[in-house]
């Protein structure tokens, strides 16, 4: 509510036409830019005197960036080291990144695109110099409903009458709402300190299960294939890996993943953090959300859903995780 401005930069101009019309903005502070994180010369502009980054630009999905791997490379580590930067030459106080579980013990390019981008980001905090500007990044797992994600693929799918596709029902993923994906980056925003990953600890689901119940809930004749894994995917993710958890420090919802080098003399405290298990943060060691609170969460994204097309509802919206 403080910010003056807040500037949206991508290079998706119909995406950028449509949260002009659907967000309400009566004073006139959101600043639409057209570009792109690989051209250094226009991120420089959009950057000068802003206060906050917060770096969400990425090549995302495992399948396109396992077919196109130079270009998640431009994107999502070149473009990281151009956020960088041009954040240091325009005096940005600090820069949060978004990355995901993926980059924990990476299989895919993705993963290792990303996880090469969470390292640039934390060894800025030395690159940057005599600067003030602070580096830290976030770790998502599955968004759900995001775009791309399972259920939008599958409502596309049912739409479409055509096959709703699984890869593998064993396959488990941590899972979060879209409002805990933002509230993880505010909090890392609050928090950080130079360098650190943070990461919410999240429930646990299973691929068949999701599916299934969300078929169940919207179109119970949908007809489901099992195509198996695609190129590139894990059986499971990973939050946190063993030697990450060495120097993670833990609070009652969230993992801190500490830098590899932490300066002289800058202390890592925050409130209620104590040392983290050494252990793996693996999906398969969590027990899987039961069907009935998998129903739970999907009546609250079909809820959300038929507000977006007028439909008047009376579930609770109120997300859980």
């Amino acid at each position: 509510s403080k910010a003056r401005a807040i500037r949206i930069f991508s290079r998706d101009e119909y995406k950028q036409f449509s949260m002009q019309h659907d967000i309400s903005d009566p004073q006139n502070r959101l600043r639409f830019f057209i570009g792109d994180v690989r051209d250094k010369k226009r991120l420089m502009r959009a950057m000068e005197d802003v206060n906050i980054v917060f770096a969400l630009a990425a090549l995302k999905h495992v399948p396109t960036c396992e077919y196109n791997p130079f270009e998640a490379v431009k994107t999502n580590v070149i473009g990281t080291q151009n956020i960088i930067e041009c954040a240091i030459s325009q005096g940005v106080e600090k820069v949060i990144y978004t990355s995901t579980d993926k980059a924990a013990s990476p299989i895919n390019t993705m993963g290792a695109t990303k996880l090469l981008a969470e390292r640039l980001i934390s060894a800025a905090n030395y690159y940057k110099g005599p600067h003030e500007v602070c580096f830290a990044s976030t770790r998502f797992g599955n968004v759900l409903n995001s775009r791309g994600s399972v259920i939008p693929i599958i409502k596309h799918q049912i739409q479409k009458h055509i096959p709703v596709t699984i890869t593998d029902p064993n396959m488990t993923r941590f899972i979060m709402s879209v409002n805990r994906a933002v509230a993880l980056i505010l909090r890392a925003c609050n928090m950080a300190i130079g360098g650190e990953t943070f990461v919410f600890k999240m429930p646990v689901v299973r691929i068949g299960d999701l599916i299934e119940e969300y078929v169940s809930m919207v179109d119970n004749d949908a007809e489901m294939v099992k195509i198996g894994k695609r190129p590139g995917e894990k059986m499971y993710e990973e939050l946190m890996t063993e030697e990450e958890s060495m120097r993670a420090l833990e609070t009652d919802d969230m993992f801190i993943v500490l830098p590899y080098h932490m300066e002289n003399g800058r202390k890592y405290t925050y409130p209620d953090a104590k040392r983290a298990k050494v252990k793996p943060y693996t999906s398969n060691d969590y027990q899987p959300l039961s069907r009935d609170k998998i129903r739970e969460v999907l009546k609250v994204i079909i809820n959300e859903e038929k507000i977006k097309e007028g439909i008047s509802t009376s579930i609770d919206d109120t997300y859980w995780f």
